[in-house]
């Protein structure tokens, strides 16, 4: 084990090539996710100049009026959009997120009905930052894109045909992205942040995430930390890289090959820090297990979660303190 966090050059990906070296790249992402969890990749397809209006729109937002931002504002009935006072373990992050994901029907409204899934709710955007919708949207689609890739080179790392799991991201996918603003100080005013969770001793607490996989921007700020081998390890930035990881359902389609490791922000104090993760998660219905060439040793270690169940019990654990956060434990036979 290595201090670093694998880079993973995906040209050959990208490129549709096949042979030597796309094998290469698909033992190395098998090898990163079996001893990592995480990996950092170069050469995504994802172009230069889309990245940098994201950077723009991501601080034009978080620029704005607090009041303007609130207006936004998440709820427990509808989880995306505008929050301040995000729990992490049930301790309040030092953080402003907006959260946004797929429109299914995109020449519908957002808060149409066929474009409200059933745990999402539907977007909300500032109509004082036109471009923002649609860039945000442009690179939702990139980053999706690149999601099914790396979906098929994780199930051939498994030993499973490339496409075993495209059927659960279809049109419903449920995937989304975050804005991350991490600042100096407490977004709460004093009387807010006394009704409020205390804040905790890091930027984001120690979690795993609770979806597939996830693709980060991060800015070169850094802070981004994983546990591995018994040590918290830090993910350096890298100019043009993007950082992927393992999330818990992908543990349980993986029967435990591949882990979905611990990682947190440790507290900034010199300047803000900007991260823009893209969850990619199936549709709602789906019912995650252990794929069937990996359950034949030593049977399955997961009872079958169904997404939507899980997925709703985190989101209202990152709301509120309703009780006991659902684990990947919590699924394992009896």
């Amino acid at each position: 084990m290595t201090d670093t966090v694998p880079v993973i050059d995906l040209s050959s990906l990208i490129n549709g090539e096949e042979g030597s070296r796309f094998d290469a790249v698909t033992a190395a992402i098998a090898d990163a996710c079996r001893r990592w969890g995480f990996f950092q990749v170069v050469n995504h397809g994802i172009p230069a100049p889309l990245v940098d209006r994201v950077w723009q729109e991501s601080r034009l937002f978080f620029a704005l009026p607090m009041a303007e931002k609130r207006a936004l504002s998440r709820t427990k009935e509808n989880p995306r959009g505008y929050y301040d006072r995000e729990l992490t373990k049930n301790a309040r992050d030092l953080k402003e997120v907006f959260d946004f994901g797929l429109e299914p029907f995109p020449d519908l409204p957002s808060d149409h009905p066929k474009n409200r899934l059933p745990v999402d709710g539907h977007n909300q955007w500032p109509a004082s930052l036109p471009a923002l919708k649609s860039t945000m949207t442009t690179y939702f689609k990139a980053c999706e894109s690149l999601g099914r890739a790396l979906l098929e080179l994780f199930c051939l790392g498994l030993g499973a045909p490339r496409d075993r799991l495209s059927a659960y991201f279809g049109s419903d996918h449920t995937g989304f992205v975050r804005l991350n603003y991490y600042p100096l100080e407490d977004p709460l005013e004093p009387d807010q942040a006394t009704a409020a969770a205390a804040l905790g001793d890091m930027a984001l607490h120690h979690h795993t995430d609770a979806g597939v996989l996830t693709i980060l921007l991060q800015d070169d700020v850094g802070g981004l930390q994983v546990f591995v081998g018994g040590a918290w390890r830090d993910v350096e930035p890298i100019e043009g890289a993007l950082v992927v990881n393992i999330g818990d359902m992908m543990q349980v389609w993986s029967n435990d090959e591949y882990r979905s490791p611990l990682h947190r922000v440790r507290p900034i104090t010199d300047r803000p820090r900007l991260s823009l993760p893209f969850f990619f998660n199936p549709s709602y219905e789906t019912d995650c297990a252990p794929l069937e060439p990996l359950v034949a040793d030593d049977g399955a270690h997961y009872r079958p979660v169904n997404w939507g169940t899980f997925r709703q019990l985190r989101t209202d654990g990152d709301y509120a303190d309703y009780g006991k956060e659902v684990q990947l434990d919590d699924y394992r036979p009896a």
